[in-house]
């Protein structure tokens, strides 16, 4: 196959969004073309170029992902979680996501990326509404369709996460609300305390600034 102009460019970043492109054309180019100060995906036919997620996103997911590997080293069943990473490219049929944290589970071995779709894909949810409804909307479908059993949903702005299970006849939901815990039969003995998540993002959200009030008596 030959490579397209576009492919062949030295260097991607900002204004690389809107090229059209196939998927083996986004498959081909190398990563060292990539400026990694931004996130790539390849969605319906469009190279779109992202911000990386800010510390209020990054935050949670590292605590999230250092409550996985405590429970895969130290539990009696954290043998399920075969592992797990942040920031995973996932490629379905036609799509090239970057989702911000997948689990691999009841594999028992390592997971080929290219291979092994993740039993379950997360989601920190980001304030732009756009991303929002690919989210809630587009990644769901797809993420389903290629393989994913449970996908996650964390949203700190609602306080939520919204978990969707793959059936044989479609999805369930279920809503986790702040105070609650969360538990799932593909990583036994795993308990998720939203809460902690969401004080770890919300650290990092600027302090709202109060008036200052008027001398008491008014004004001279």
């Amino acid at each position: 196959m030959t490579r397209t102009a576009h492919v062949t460019r030295r260097r991607y970043g900002p204004r690389s969004t809107g090229i059209l492109m196939t998927p083996e054309e986004f498959d081909a180019i190398p990563e060292s073309a990539f400026d990694r100060r931004y996130r790539y995906e390849l969605i319906h036919g469009v190279f779109v170029v992202s911000p990386v997620p800010g510390k209020s996103e990054i935050d949670p997911n590292q605590y999230l992902g250092h409550l996985l590997i405590m429970h895969q080293e130290n539990h009696p069943q954290g043998a399920a979680i075969d592992d797990t990473f942040p920031e995973e490219e996932l490629s379905t049929k036609t799509e090239r996501r970057r989702c911000d944290r997948a689990i691999w589970t009841g594999l028992g071995h390592p997971p080929v990326p290219e291979k092994d779709f993740p039993s379950i894909v997360i989601e920190f949810v980001s304030s732009r509404a756009r991303d929002r409804r690919r989210d809630y909307e587009e990644k769901l479908a797809e993420y389903l369709a290629a393989g994913a059993r449970e996908y996650w949903i964390i949203d700190r702005f609602q306080r939520i996460m919204t978990v969707y299970r793959s059936t044989p006849d479609g999805h369930t939901t279920v809503v986790i609300k702040e105070a609650d815990t969360y538990q799932t039969d593909l990583i036994p003995g795993f308990v998720l305390p939203l809460a902690r998540l969401l004080v770890k993002s919300d650290k990092w959200q600027p302090k709202k600034k109060s008036r200052p009030r008027p001398p008491a008596g008014g004004a001279e």
